[in-house]
């Protein structure tokens, strides 16, 4: 799953001047209605695609552009009428084009390039396992600190940010919810189970929530990204394995991952963030970009389409208490540059390599208004040498891992982060996907002590809490005499940290 925020790619904070259409920055006025799903089966025929379809919020409206969709060639999924996005299924190749014709539609698209296929599994990738043999040498190192979880001596990030001093204090309130937007949690875990909150998790792929039992669970072992973002977040200290940055916090799951391919798409990403804001849920992680496009050019109607209806959900989730954050991305790009080459897009056909302005095609949602993007760090609190980063676009910065240049002293001397894996397995993993969910539990932290903090007030709070880190006089990593990234900014704020390195005893001090 290359779109996965371990694996690669990008990330920002939407700039003032982003030049969005008016229907990308309305809030709704009103909650109507949970989503209606018309359609409970829908024939599938190749090349059938997805779409969105993105209208006013008038009912009249939406009831209009419904009734036009079957003329265009189109089947109804389900529309959110609070946030007017309809989800549809057509096999013509003109159905966007006819759509955006209707009186009231205000933008629609394709959500895929690729048809719609049936269901089957993928190769998540390898990650690194922790072996009897290396878990029994670090339980004995664990021993040495008192009140320490198992594991915990390999868990250096959360002494970066003085996680395991901040548990002492206020380890989070069971009031507080933060949802995994992922590839889906084992609640069944051991380090997972005390804090999961079932009644607010769900699947959303294909964009209507399934809530019945067991849904919101990863569907093979190998679909393990959203369990070990969990751990991060809220592992209980139970005297078993590790422990997360906010242990008294409860965590959900919202698997939006096409079961065929592993891809996040957008119908699947708005359905998560309209049930994380409808079921309570105060912070959500997104590890991840939508796919199929790494960024989304506005001057493309149907990329256009799918940073609408996103942007619509998560803005509408804002209005309801939600704080979103994401990760900055892997692939060390300046994302405050004049040009990033993009050789990976669309990711579910064949990529055409197209060079983007990032400040005009966005990576989506984190840079969507409102979110919170994290860059990664090692170790010595230095920048993690694949993650994305620029001035005015990364927030704030968390622990993510280097297996590269900054390597621990600990009992597996491993630079990247240890947390909880499926089956109740324990492994390592790096990137701004690890990154993301230490911010998230510090911003668990801060909303247990405030909990009265809007979602931006909650950000000026997280941000007010980070270690201002200033940029380093030299980042020739490899050596070789050349600076990998360039920092722009002061000690305050800058590029490659934003606000500051994440504080979990600051926050809740």
């Amino acid at each position: 799953m290359a779109h996965l925020r371990s694996r690669r790619r990008l990330a920002l904070a939407v700039p003032v001047a982003l030049s969005l259409t008016a229907s990308l920055g309305f809030l709704p006025t009103a909650a109507s209605a949970a989503p209606r799903a018309e359609s409970a089966t829908q024939a599938v025929d190749a090349p059938a695609l997805a779409y969105v379809v993105n209208t006013k919020l008038d009912r009249r409206t939406i009831e209009s552009v419904k009734r036009a969709v079957p003329a265009a060639g189109g089947t109804v999924v389900i529309t959110y009428e609070k946030i007017g996005v309809i989800v549809v299924h057509s096999s013509n190749p003109e159905f966007a084009k006819e759509m955006r014709g209707i009186r009231g539609v205000q933008s629609a698209g394709a959500t895929r390039t690729a048809p719609l296929t049936a269901a089957g599994t993928t190769d998540e990738g390898a990650a690194q396992f922790l072996s009897e043999e290396q878990a029994a040498k670090v339980a004995s190192a664990s021993a040495a600190t008192p009140d320490s979880e198992p594991l915990e001596a390999d868990q250096w990030d959360l002494r970066a940010i003085g996680a395991d001093k901040a548990a002492k204090i206020n380890p989070g309130s069971r009031n507080v919810t933060v949802a995994v937007i992922d590839t889906g949690v084992d609640d069944t875990h051991p380090d997972i189970a005390p804090n999961f909150s079932a009644s607010q998790s769900a699947n959303c792929d294909g964009g209507v929530a399934d809530t019945s039992e067991g849904a919101w669970r990863p569907y093979t072992a190998e679909d393990y990204h959203g369990t070990h973002v969990a751990g991060e977040i809220a592992a209980a200290r139970n005297g078993i394995g590790v422990a997360g940055v906010a242990p008294g916090v409860k965590v959900s799951s919202i698997n939006v991952t096409d079961p065929g391919n592993g891809l996040f798409y957008p119908e699947s990403v708005v359905c998560a963030f309209v049930f994380a804001a409808d079921h309570g849920v105060e912070i959500t992680n997104n590890s991840y970009y939508v796919d199929p496009w790494l960024y989304n050019c506005m001057d493309d109607p149907d990329q256009r389409a799918i940073v609408d209806a996103v942007n619509r959900a998560q803005l509408y989730a804002q209005k309801k208490g939600t704080l979103h954050l994401a990760s900055a991305g892997n692939s060390n790009h300046d994302l405050d540059s004049d040009a990033i080459v993009d050789d990976s897009s669309p990711d579910d056909s064949t990529p055409v390599e197209r060079t983007i302005d990032p400040h005009e095609c966005f990576d989506v949602p984190t840079q969507l208004p409102g979110v919170v993007t994290v860059s990664a760090t090692g170790v010595k609190n230095l920048k993690s040498y694949y993650s994305s980063y620029g001035k005015g676009v990364v927030d704030v910065a968390a622990p993510g891992g280097d297996r590269l240049y900054q390597i621990p002293d600990t009992p597996s001397q491993n630079g990247r982060i240890l947390s909880t894996m499926p089956n109740g397995e324990y492994g390592f993993l790096q990137g701004t996907s690890m990154a993301s969910p230490h911010a998230a539990g510090v911003a668990a932290l801060l909303k247990s002590k405030y909990p009265k903090a809007s979602p931006a007030q909650l950000q000026v709070l997280l941000k007010a809490q980070a270690d201002n880190t200033a940029c380093p006089v030299s980042y020739d990593q490899d050596g070789d005499g050349t600076q990998d990234a360039v920092c722009e900014g002061g000690k305050y704020v800058n590029g490659f940290y934003g606000y500051g390195i994440v504080n979990a005893l600051r926050a809740v001090k």
